[in-house]
């Protein structure tokens, strides 16, 4: 059975840093893309980033580039979601996410495309 469990999240000052842990189980990154999304009190998830290790490929929500960093530990079977220059719309409480790769490149960042997800960790950045 697919398990993921996110991790790391807590309360931060505007412009400090995060690192977030999805750790998996049951499945291989080279098999599942994973992602990570959030949801804001009153707002609808949203894709924030996500990694398909079969390919190497990324995906990053416009409001997130050049501060957030995902990459995958195969050896520790552990997705993380690196996050600096944090802002107070940040936010959030982050979910990870996966889906299994069937000859599709890249990865979705639509919430509806992933089967399985984790419980969510949350982030407050405060100003």
């Amino acid at each position: 059975e697919v398990q993921l469990q996110a991790s790391g999240g807590g309360l931060v000052q505007a412009g400090g840093s995060l690192r977030l842990s999805c750790a998996a189980s049951a499945l291989t990154f080279d098999e599942y893309a994973i992602g990570w999304f959030r949801q804001a009190p009153g707002k609808a998830r949203e894709g924030v980033s996500c990694i398909n290790s079969a390919d190497g490929s990324t995906y990053y929500t416009d409001s997130v580039k050049g501060r957030f960093t995902i990459s995958a530990d195969n050896a520790e079977n552990t997705v993380y979601l690196q996050m600096n220059s944090l802002k107070p719309e940040d936010t959030a409480v982050y979910y990870c996410a996966a889906y299994q790769l069937i000859y599709t490149p890249g990865c979705k960042s639509g919430a509806y495309e992933y089967d399985y997800w984790g419980q969510g960790t949350q982030v407050t950045v405060s100003s």
